[in-house]
């Protein structure tokens, strides 16, 4: 076993026994002795051919559904259960922390368990008097150590049980089965950043838990497990999206909206606001002046030029244009289909660029506008590029009204 790898499982698998009927008391195993269902039994497939490895100072996640084996593996890691099929090997001295307070006394006051718990780990009173005042901080339970434990609650209990186990414990792999779900946020974030100190001097984290949040944010690799079998192994963050994938299809569909959101307004950006499928460049949008007179200018011109990328296939493109005012809402907008322009507007690998000249009457009201010109593949369906507020031009119209636009319209009444 190579020197810098922590655990080894490989091709593990456990399977358990249940029996088809109960015997609960003497009498019922005298009153029906030859019952042939006693023999009977069915096998339970909890874990089959599991395998990884786990570096030294590796935060390590375990994550999947209720049933589906995770607390099992834990198990077999720290030699609590023994595996039907593979082997576990392990570098270093190992502390699970599956079930705390095993072997705590409700009776015994808080300060009498430590001291309990510090024996049977193998301390000496000396050693647990050095070490008690920094378990007795880190449990935040000064004021309760002389209270029985019967009189704390699980929250306290829980604290004092994993301050002694760690701070007692000289360990360098630790296995966490979500034993900080019940001690409050404070706490776990203590707990937390105490893991995070082990990590830093070479310790080994392996954290079974169902809080994706806490996978993502304190684990370095993680693998998912379902029905019984490893179905993921990846990075953290990807283990956490495929188990959202899976079990959570809601949220993951938000968090795919979001994140697409988030990646677009990014490509935006960094594109200074063009975006698209690619392989054809706006390279160029003009108007002939920056303001506008309504009473003066009928139209306004609007220009840009596309220039193709260099392509070998053959390609049909369909040109738009928007216009938004200054609240970001759309005045207007076509394209060349709508406008029913009766020329296909085709390009090929000899194309070098293509100028399109948009004639809008002016109707607007007073205010400042963008223009953002976009570029259609007719033949593949697909948006090749938009440009947002690509320019900007100013309208004055001395007749204003309060409306998004004001084209010119005349009276006529009649009196009778």
């Amino acid at each position: 076993m190579s020197k810098e790898i922590a655990i080894i499982v490989d091709g593990v698998s456990k399977d358990f026994r249940l029996p088809h009927e109960k015997i609960d008391s003497v009498k019922s195993l005298f009153v029906n002795p030859f019952n042939k269902n006693r023999k009977k039994f069915e096998i339970q497939r909890a874990l089959h051919d599991i395998s990884f490895k786990i570096p030294k100072g590796e935060f390590f996640g375990i994550v999947g559904r209720n049933g589906s084996g995770k607390s099992t593996l834990l198990k077999i890691i720290a030699g609590i259960y023994q595996p039907n099929e593979g082997t576990v090997s392990t570098n270093g001295r190992l502390v699970p922390f599956i079930e705390l307070g095993v072997g705590f006394n409700p009776e015994l006051t808080g300060r009498e368990n430590v001291y309990l718990n510090g024996a049977l780990m193998g301390f000496s009173g000396k050693e647990i008097d050095g070490k008690y005042k920094a378990i007795v901080e880190f449990a935040e339970l000064e004021r309760f150590m002389d209270q029985r434990l019967k009189n704390y609650s699980s929250g306290m209990q829980v604290r004092l049980a994993f301050s002694t186990a760690t701070l007692l414990a000289d360990s360098d792999i630790l296995l966490i089965d979500e034993v900080l779900a019940v001690g409050d946020a404070d706490f776990q974030r203590k707990c937390f950043a105490y893991f995070k100190d082990l990590k830093r001097k070479g310790k080994t984290v392996v954290f079974v838990s169902h809080d994706m949040g806490a996978i993502r944010e304190y684990c370095d690799r993680a693998v998912l497990i379902e029905k019984n079998e490893i179905v993921f192994s990846g990075t953290a963050e990807e283990t956490a999206r495929e188990y959202t994938r899976l079990f959570l299809p809601d949220v993951y569909s938000a968090q795919q909206n979001e994140e697409n959101q988030k990646k677009h307004n990014e490509d935006k950006i960094r594109n200074k606001g063009k975006w698209g499928a690619g392989g054809i460049s706006i390279s160029k949008v003009t108007t002939e002046k920056g303001v506008f007179n309504q009473q003066k200018d009928k139209y306004i011109l609007i220009s840009y030029t596309v220039t193709p990328d260099k392509r070998d296939y053959e390609d049909e493109l369909m040109l738009g244009i928007a216009i938004k005012d200054g609240a970001g809402r759309v005045v207007c907008g076509t394209n060349s289909k709508i406008a029913q322009f009766d020329k296909k507007i085709a390009i090929t690998n000899k194309t070098k660029k293509i100028t399109a000249t948009w004639k809008v009457p002016n109707i607007f009201s007073e205010g400042e506008y963008s223009v953002e010109p976009a570029v259609d593949s007719v033949t593949r369906g697909e948006l090749l590029e938009w440009w947002d507020d690509a320019i900007r031009f100013r309208v004055i119209n001395e007749q204003n009204t309060p409306y998004v636009v004001s084209p010119a319209m005349s009276l006529t009444i009649s009196l009778s």
